[in-house]
């Protein structure tokens, strides 16, 4: 009797701390990640994340617009909006709209008894497996399994490669110290964060070869 309370005791221990742990979420100071996008050395767009907290649902939103015009004539709109929904650590809901000149993609995701079911606008409807969150980038958590597309459903399965440590220039002209690591396969970036896993700085390449680099503000 007294093995099994002791046993009981450690096991509800066991599921506070990893709910603790699962709470932990990278939240920055002031509730708001910022980024300006750079093309060319010029500023092209902005991406931002805010995050609200009410007992222990998160409320994050994220916001891209991007413009790229050559003798001002648009030739690249990119317009992206998603909300997800976190209760005590745990993703629970989704939601994601793009659009990427003129063509739309979103996703939708909700909890359900099966786990978080996920429909979007290039994939049947699926539940997702449990260790699977979207790619808004501020989690690091997301390197650590499968990926939720927010522009369409997906559910991406890359390639990650941690290269090394760098210095990662910052829109203030400061430097901060970061890991940077390399998805590949269904998507190709370069992503960055830092010693306290905050997202710090993320890379892609375009159509026509130039490459678009994120400068957090």
């Amino acid at each position: 009797m007294v093995v099994t309370r002791r046993r009981a005791i450690l096991l509800a221990g066991a599921v506070i701390a990893v709910r603790r742990a699962a709470a932990a979420l990278p939240l920055p100071p002031d509730h708001t990640l910022g980024f300006r996008l750079i093309r060319y050395g010029n500023e092209i767009g902005h991406h931002t994340v805010t995050f609200e907290r009410q007992g222990d649902v998160l409320t994050v939103r994220v916001t891209v617009d991007a413009l790229v015009s050559f003798l001002s004539i648009p030739i690249v709109r990119y317009k992206h909006r998603a909300v997800e929904t976190w209760h005590d650590g745990t993703l629970v809901g989704l939601t994601g709209e793009t659009d990427k000149n003129g063509q739309n993609g979103w996703v939708n995701a909700c909890h359900t008894s099966e786990g978080l079911k996920v429909a979007g606008s290039k994939t049947a409807p699926y539940i997702a497996p449990e260790a699977a969150i979207g790619t808004s980038y501020w989690n690091k958590r997301m390197l650590d399994g499968p990926m939720i597309s927010l522009e369409d459903g997906v559910l991406l399965r890359p390639k990650v490669a941690l290269r090394r440590t760098e210095a990662v220039q910052l829109a203030s002209g400061g430097r901060v110290a970061a890991d940077h690591y390399n998805l590949s396969g269904p998507f190709n970036v370069d992503v960055w964060y830092d010693r306290t896993d905050a997202w710090v700085g993320l890379a892609f390449t375009v159509a026509d070869g130039s490459t678009v680099h994120y400068e957090r503000l």
